[in-house]
């Protein structure tokens, strides 16, 4: 498998995890309105549920977005440097993010790990499963960095918005 076929499938993986877990969300919120305000019956665990999936699909979707230019970003001041100069910043910026995220990632593994042990309220599972959202999502994250830093770098930040590298 070639390194670009590699990055092909794990952006797929990507997008498959945030589509289907917001599908989710959608579903079982949807079939709760449904309950609540049809039949006047809803489910108590549906809302921590949706919470807890939500907050993976964000954290899952943040590399997707980076790599499709939906981050905030201000080009200005890249766009207003000589081209040595907004290169350096833009590695600059990666090198921030890289560090931002590998930080998150570490922190979130220590959070899953205080967690582990105590209870939601809803569905009785440990916080550490739903806690997982956070090293999964900024180790997505870092994976969708390292394949696109490169292009990320190279490219002008409004020219990036239009078109993603990989489909």
């Amino acid at each position: 498998m070639t390194l670009r076929a590699l990055e092909a499938w794990i952006v797929a993986a990507n997008r498959a995890l945030v589509t289907v877990v917001l599908a989710i969300v959608f579903v079982i919120v949807f079939i709760n309105v449904v309950g609540r305000y049809g039949f006047n019956t809803s489910f108590a665990w549906v809302e921590e549920v949706a919470r807890h999936l939500m907050i993976l699909g964000a954290f899952g979707g943040a590399g997707l977005a980076l790599r499709e230019g939906r981050l905030v970003a201000i080009s200005a001041v890249t766009g207003m440097l000589p081209e040595k100069a907004g290169l350096a910043l833009r590695w600059a910026i990666v090198a921030v993010m890289f560090a931002f995220m590998a930080v998150m990632g570490w922190l979130g593994i220590g959070f899953v790990e205080f967690g582990w042990n105590k209870e939601t309220m809803s569905t009785g599972i440990s916080r550490g499963i739903p806690y997982l959202a956070i090293p999964i999502g900024c180790g997505l994250f870092l994976i969708q960095l390292l394949f696109f830093a490169r292009r990320f770098v190279a490219q002008d930040f409004e020219a990036q918005a239009g078109t993603p590298p990989v489909s």
